[in-house]
């Protein structure tokens, strides 16, 4: 056999934890073909009969290899416990077709439903079978990607395994988990949003359950960021990309001076939209950027009196 074709039969291990018994050697090489380790230095065969855990399958390009594979992608959170929150029955009355079932359907349908319930015996299963469908419905309105519902689902599990959802809406903690996820993943979500999609009455709800679940679920989010809410604020007001670098600018030099502490990173994103935006000639209002991040005129004449006087900016007249 030539050099080449013997390079291409054997690979250097250098992580195996062999060493060759006759010379001391650690370069040791694994043979495809034969299953043997064996001595670069001096040939003798260190182990045989080896086992070749890879796949048994070649591939030369990415995009055969991912045809070739066949293992799928990994499972949702949500879907992992309990069992039955994968499956759930409807009470439509339609097949998958859109059909209308008949009446002994219908009737079978129902008693199905009936054992499917009973067999969630625990209380907890029961709970989170709720939450997951109140967590894809309220996720599927703000339009949240699926990683924030996976984190979500698996902040909402932490809370539920301590006991603190006991006593408490589970709406209210699905909506304050779905924020405390956007947080962590630095999505910009004001609690207004989730307060208007979700079916609790009172804002208050939400914000005292995502204060416990900071403090006692011991979740850690990062400070919301005013520069996140900017490309945001953007695209909901259809203006001009430039905008983005000098907002972001004028939010640093606010950081600089301590301008940001304490105030509303939603107020603060929406004053350095309009000060940038209009400084480079695009016609809009305080009332247009208010409404987009969701917060008040008031907010956004605050904040922009403080960011014009403080950061010395001129050329803008005030509303």
């Amino acid at each position: 056999m030539s050099e080449t074709s013997a390079k291409k039969d054997i690979e250097i291990v250098s992580a195996e934890p062999e060493v060759c018994p006759y010379c001391g050697s650690k370069r040791l090489f694994f043979s495809y073909d034969r299953g043997e380790i064996a001595c670069v230095d001096c040939g003798s065969v260190v182990s045989v009969n080896r086992l070749d855990r890879g796949p048994d399958w070649r591939a030369f390009t990415a995009e055969e290899k991912e045809r070739r594979s066949r293992t799928g992608p990994p499972v949702k959170p949500s879907l992992v416990t309990p069992s039955a929150t994968s499956a759930t029955i409807d009470w439509s009355g339609k097949d998958a077709f859109g059909r209308k079932l008949s009446t002994k359907q219908r009737f079978d349908m129902i008693r199905l439903r009936k054992w499917h319930k009973v067999s969630i015996s625990s209380s907890v299963e029961r709970n989170l079978v709720q939450a997951v469908e109140e967590l894809d419905r309220l996720a599927s309105k703000i339009g949240l990607p699926q990683n924030v519902r996976d984190e979500a689902f698996l902040i909402y599990k932490t809370a539920i395994n301590k006991g603190l959802v006991k006593g408490r809406s589970i709406n209210s903690v699905v909506a304050a988990a779905l924020y405390a996820a956007c947080r962590r993943l630095k999505i910009p979500i004001t609690l207004d949003e989730f307060a208007k999609y979700t079916e609790v009455s009172d804002r208050k709800d939400i914000a005292r359950c995502y204060r416990f679940l900071i403090k006692d679920a011991n979740i850690r989010v990062d400070i919301a960021d005013p520069v996140d809410f900017i490309e945001r604020l953007i695209h909901m007001l259809n203006i001009k990309p430039t905008v983005y670098p000098m907002a972001k600018d004028i939010i640093m030099k606010a950081k600089d001076r301590g301008l940001t502490a304490g105030k509303d990173p939603a107020g603060l994103a929406a004053a350095a939209v309009y000060i940038a935006a209009t400084l480079q000639g695009e016609k809009i209002t305080q009332k247009d950027v208010a409404k987009a991040a969701n917060v008040t005129e008031v907010t956004v004449r605050n904040r922009f009196k403080e960011l014009m006087s403080k950061l010395n900016i001129t050329g803008l007249p005030e509303e």
